[in-house]
C-alpha cells in the first residue's frame, strides 16, 4: 500500500516524519567539538518508518533501528537496519490478517512492528513494541528472532521495561484485549523470568509506560479503552472513555500473593513516567499528563498537548495529591538509569509539538528538588531533536552525592532541515544550556522515532554484512 498519488502527506508522513527506503552503513561525514574519550559503547535509537512507504498511523510503521559507535574519543561508523518480522517480510500487510487466526481465536505476538525501544539486557538486545513479543537483535543490528524468555513471556511486552540498579532485576508487563488483561513480570538480572502474576483489570486499557519504586510497582489504569466494536468494523480500536475511572495501581515487588491498592486521580492518559519513588510513606510518580486522548479515535489530536506533572500517593490516607510542574509541552521524560526508582533531583524532557517543521525544539533539564525547570538546552532553527538518553561519565554511573546526579551527558539524535541529513549531539547535561559538546554529523537522513539506549561496550571497528 502507498499514499494515494496527490494527497497531502499526513502528519506522521510529514517533514522528517516522512520514512527513508534505504538500509546503509556509512563513516560519520564530520565531527565538530571533541567526543567524549569515556564513552565508548553504542547509542541505539528505534522508531517507525514503513516500509511500503505508507502507515496508517505514526505507531504502525516498521521498525528500523539506527546506532553510532563511539570509542577512544571518535566516532567510527552509523548503522540502520529493519527489524526482520513477519511485517517486515510483508510490507503494507495488514497486521490482524497476519497475527489472528479464527480457527483457534489466538493471536501470534510474533507479528509486530517492533518499533519503538531498544533496550539492554542479561546481555541481549531487544528491540519492543508493546502489541507483540521483543525481538533480539545483535550490536550490527542483525535481527535474531523473537525472545520469550524459555516460554515465560506468553503475552505482548511493554516496550518500557525498568531494571532496577540495586538488584539489576527487570519489571515488564504485558496488556492483552481479552482477559487476562494484564501480566506483570519479573526477570532476574541473568534473563529468567521469576514472577509472573495476573493484575485484575475491568476491561482492556492501552497502558503504555509504568515504573518502580525500591519495594513497589506502580501501574496506570487509564480511560483510553479498547472498543470491540471499532475493532470489528476496521477502525481503529482505541478511544477515549470517560465512564472509565483513572486510577494508579501499586503492587508489593515482594510475595507471589500480593494484591494492587488503587488510587484515584483526575482523568488523563500519561504516555511516559520519568521516575518514581517512595519516601516517608508515600510514593511519587512523575510523567508526562495529557488531559484527554483519542475523543473521536486516534486521528483525534484535540485532547492537548503532554506537559510534566506529579502525583504524590498517600499510603495511610489513600489520598492522591497532584501537581502540574510545567505547561510547556514536553515528552520523552528521563533521567539517569542509575535513579530508576530511587529519589532523584534532575530529569529531562524533549519539547513537543505537532508541527512536522518546528522552527526550533529544545530539551529541558528539571530540578524535581524544587519542582521547577532548571535550564533549557535550544537547537539552532531548523533542527529537530529527540528523546534525551542519560549517559553517565563514568561507567560506574552518577555518583549519590551532591552535584554528582547529572554528572553525565545527553544523546540524542537532530534532523538539521537546511542539509536534509541527521546528526548524533552530545551535551553536558550539568550545563544543559551549553553549545553541545560534540556533534556527530552523519550524511544521511534519520527519520523521527521514538526511544533508545546508550549501550557501553567496546563496539566492533567494522560492523558485519
Amino acid at each position: 500500500m502507498s499514499m494515494p498519488s496527490g494527497s497531502p502527506a499526513p502528519l506522521h508522513l510529514s517533514g522528517n516524519n516522512a520514512p527513508i527506503a534505504a538500509e546503509v552503513t556509512h563513516r560519520p561525514s564530520a565531527v565538530t567539538g571533541t567526543v567524549p574519550q569515556e564513552l565508548c559503547g553504542q547509542y541505539f535509537r528505534n522508531g517507525p518508518n514503513p516500509r511500503s512507504g505508507w502507515s496508517p498511523h505514526f505507531f504502525a510503521g516498521d521498525g528500523m533501528l539506527h546506532t553510532v559507535a563511539l570509542a577512544g574519543g571518535r566516532a567510527t561508523w552509523y548503522r540502520n537496519r529493519y527489524v526482520r518480522t513477519p511485517l517486515y517480510a510483508r510490507p503494507g500487510a495488514s497486521r490482524l490478517a497476519l497475527a489472528y487466526d479464527p480457527a483457534t481465536s489466538r493471536i501470534d505476538y510474533r507479528v509486530t512492528t517492533a518499533n519503538t525501544h531498544l533496550i539492554a539486557h542479561a546481555g541481549r538486545l531487544f528491540a519492543l513494541e508493546e502489541g507483540g513479543f521483543p525481538y533480539e537483535v545483535t550490536p550490527d543490528l542483525a535481527t535474531l528472532g523473537a525472545f520469550t524468555f524459555d516460554g515465560a513471556l506468553t503475552t505482548p511486552m511493554t516496550a518500557h521495561p525498568k531494571t532496577c540498579p540495586l538488584t539489576g532485576e527487570l519489571h515488564f508487563f504485558g496488556y492483552r484485549l481479552r482477559p487476562p488483561y494484564l501480566t506483570y513480570y519479573r526477570a532476574s538480572a541473568a534473563g529468567e523470568v521469576l514472577r509472573k502474576q495476573t493484575v485484575d483489570l475491568p476491561r482492556a486499557v492501552m497502558m503504555h509506560d509504568f515504573a518502580i519504586t525500591a519495594h513497589h510497582v506502580v501501574f496506570m489504569d487509564l480511560p483510553v479503552v479498547f472498543d470491540a466494536a471499532r475493532a470489528a468494523t476496521g477502525a481503529p480500536p482505541w478511544r477515549w472513555d470517560d465512564a472509565h475511572r483513572a486510577r494508579v495501581g501499586v503492587l508489593p515487588r515482594g510475595g507471589e500473593t500480593a494484591r494492587v491498592r488503587w488510587f484515584d486521580i483526575a482523568p488523563c492518559y500519561v504516555w511516559h513516567t520519568m521516575n518514581a519513588f517512595e519516601t516517608d510513606g508515600t510514593i511519587t510518580l512523575t510523567g508526562t499528563r495529557v488531559p484527554t486522548l483519542w475523543r473521536q479515535g486516534p486521528g483525534d489530536l484535540d485532547g492537548g498537548l503532554p506537559a510534566l506533572h506529579q502525583w504524590v500517593l498517600h499510603l495511610a490516607t489513600g489520598k492522591v495529591t497532584e501537581t502540574p510542574l510545567d505547561d510547556t509541552p514536553s515528552e520523552y521524560p528521563r533521567i539517569a538509569d542509575t535513579g530508576i526508582g530511587l529519589p532523584h533531583r534532575y530529569g529531562y524532557t524533549a519539547g513537543f509539538t505537532l508541527d512536522a517543521e518546528p522552527r526550533h525544539t529544545e530539551i529541558y533539564k528539571y530540578d524535581l528538588a524544587h519542582g521547577a525547570r532548571r535550564s533549557t538546552h535550544r537547537f539552532p532553527a531548523g533542527h529537530t531533536c529527540g528523546e534525551p538518553a542519560f549517559v553517565p561519565r563514568s561507567p560506574t554511573g552518577p555518583g549519590p552525592g551532591p552535584g554528582q546526579e547529572d554528572n553525565g551527558y545527553l544523546l540524542t539524535f537532530v534532523h538539521d532541515r537546511s542539509r536534509g541529513t541527521g546528526y548524533l549531539a552530545i551535551l553536558d547535561a550539568a550545563d544543559l544550556s551549553a553549545a553541545p559538546v560534540a556533534e556527530i554529523h552523519l550524511p544521511v537522513r534519520i527519520p523521527a522515532g521514538f526511544h533508545g539506549n546508550w549501550v557501553p561496550g567496546t563496539p566492533h571497528d567494522t560492523p558485519g554484512a
